[in-house]
């Protein structure tokens, strides 16, 4: 199982209101370079992307938010997003890189990382998939 890590600026995104978590879209990224906690942006020129070709898109790909509310415990869930490889595959990449696609300051705001632990590389037609909280929709965080 993946390692969860939160990258640190996204509790001052938070309090600022940087995330509209019901109209921005939120995506995963792969990257093959390891995110410092750090971080405050997501790019490409720090954390290049598999190539956008051969079941990758540019940027990666959407993932569906969701929020509940019970008694005064919040838990924002994501749907399962799933990468599969046509000719020539997809990779290296090791981490998964949740961030805000829509955030303008700062740009491609930066929420969460996960830390495969060895690099990937799929073939023609293997696929990979990235589930929150190992369930899908899955808990991305509560607060509480």
């Amino acid at each position: 199982m993946a390692t969860y890590n939160k990258f640190q600026d996204f509790s001052e995104q938070l309090v600022r209101g940087v995330h509209d978590w019901d109209a921005h879209t939120f995506k995963i990224a792969l990257t093959n370079t390891a995110p410092a906690a750090t971080d405050t942006t997501w790019n490409l020129t720090s954390h290049p992307a598999p190539a956008a070709a051969n079941g990758y898109a540019s940027g990666g790909s959407a993932t569906t938010i969701a929020i509940s509310e019970t008694t005064g415990t919040t838990t924002v869930t994501g749907t399962q997003v799933v990468f599969t490889a046509t000719s020539g595959g997809i990779g290296p990449f090791r981490y998964a890189i949740l961030y805000n696609d829509s955030a303008t300051s700062p740009s491609k705001a930066p929420i969460a990382y996960w830390d495969y632990a060895a690099s990937v590389t799929l073939a023609d037609t293997e696929t990979f998939t990235v589930k929150f909280n190992n369930t899908t929709p899955g808990t991305i965080f509560t607060l509480v």
